[in-house]
């Protein structure tokens, strides 16, 4: 396979990275019918939300549900939780939902255990406590990143689009990011924003648009020294059903007249950026912008994904970052990777999961970011083709 082409989201061309391509090969023939149960690798990358704590209380937050608990990780099952994955051939992790990771009392700790492994490392933060991250900046490592979820181009739609609880202003968070960047140069450093558009609400309230500000926000992410700015469309957490959906109650004319909003507001940030960062659109923003939104919708019965990628958080491990504290997806306790034998309890509960979970009925409204590489293994399994066959792409990273 060539090299990758999107990082962030060629996941198919990452599961056949010379570091992976092993366990791929393993869990197709497992698929196939092979002798045995589940192939005993765990998984190549995690998202690992160490606290519910949030000081932000954004009314577009998919999470707002699992919220300010009170819960968090203790250190001990974090560290353990990583030294069991890490023998298992856990590659990445991210540090992200749920709650603010810097909020997290030992977060140092835990990015200094992570990276002690050898592991890249990816954190996604509100920004609000970047003193943090610049503690534990100078130990990241090229692959290593911080997306930061801005989501503005002002100070006014800013504060309206996260309602933030602390003293933060846009202005003062670029100051800092931009700090972060100057004092370690190899790490990548990413502007995240969700788009709003007129008419979205949330339980009845409508949400800051911030359409306008595309270019706003593309221009200060390369005036304050990101490698690029990432544009995905905003989602809702269905009330009744919990799941993550996008335009699902939009008429054709009015997801029509949405595409034509957001690709004359994409083109005007490309050119404002002049090409000085790159300019990027997420797996269901590509697909809104070309119309096939109900293919993204359209998933195989069967997740490979949840083999490959699962999500830690003080609510217990979840198979899938669009249902994270959904109970039907979870697969263990907080715990459940924290030694060998809950480890070896939780790999079953998993093999069940992906034989019993009905993802092309449960995820049918979720844009899935992870659609093309669960449809790539589907119709692997369903081939002639022979797994020792995949030409092996060279390692780049390891996030999914």
């Amino acid at each position: 396979m060539d090299k990758l082409n999107h990082k962030e989201y060629d996941f198919s061309t990452k599961l056949s990275q010379r570091s992976v391509i092993e366990r791929l090969r393993a869990y197709l023939q497992w698929q196939r019918g092979a002798d045995g149960g589940i192939p005993s690798y765990g998984p190549v990358s995690v998202n690992l939300d160490l606290t519910s704590a949030c000081n932000f209380a954004c009314p577009h937050c998919v999470d707002s549900g699992i919220i300010n608990t009170g819960e968090q990780l203790d250190l001990k099952t974090v560290c353990d939780t990583v030294d069991t994955l890490r023998s298992q051939g856990l590659l990445s992790v991210i540090l992200i939902g749920g709650g603010e990771p810097t909020l997290y009392r030992d977060f140092e700790a835990v990015v200094a255990h992570v990276k002690s492994r050898g592991i890249q490392l990816g954190i996604v933060t509100n920004g609000s406590r970047l003193s943090r991250i610049a503690a534990i900046v100078d130990s990241l490592e090229p692959e290593d990143w911080v997306r930061i979820s801005i989501d503005a181009g002002t100070e006014e739609t800013f504060a309206a689009s996260h309602l933030p609880k602390t003293s933060i202003t846009l202005a003062r968070l670029l100051r800092e990011a931009e700090g972060l960047k100057k004092r370690n140069p190899l790490i990548t450093l990413g502007f995240s924003f969700v788009i709003v558009w007129e008419g979205i609400t949330v339980s009845g309230r409508p949400l800051r648009r911030n359409i306008d500000e595309m270019d706003l926000g593309a221009r200060l992410a390369a005036d304050h020294g990101f490698d690029y700015i990432s544009f995905k469309p905003c989602l809702i957490r269905q009330q009744d059903t919990q799941k993550e959906s996008l335009l699902d109650q939009a008429d054709v004319g009015a997801e029509h007249r949405i595409r034509e909003a957001i690709e004359e507001k994409l083109a005007r940030a490309r050119n404002a950026v002049g090409g000085r960062i790159r300019v990027l659109t997420s797996v269901n923003l590509r697909a809104l912008l070309a119309g096939q939104l109900a293919e993204l919708k359209h998933q195989p019965g069967r997740c490979h994904m949840q083999f490959f990628n699962t999500v830690v958080t003080p609510g217990g491990i979840f198979h899938c970052p669009a249902f994270r504290g959904v109970a039907k997806a979870k697969l263990a306790g907080p715990a459940g990777y924290a030694g060998k034998e809950t480890y070896r309890k939780t790999q079953r509960t998993l093999a069940q999961s992906i034989l019993s979970f009905n993802a092309g009925r449960e995820c049918s409204v979720v844009a899935c970011f992870y659609h093309h590489a669960n449809w790539w293994i589907e119709n692997f399994i369903h081939s002639e083709r022979r797994p020792e066959d995949i030409e092996p792409a060279e390692d780049d990273n390891f996030f999914l």
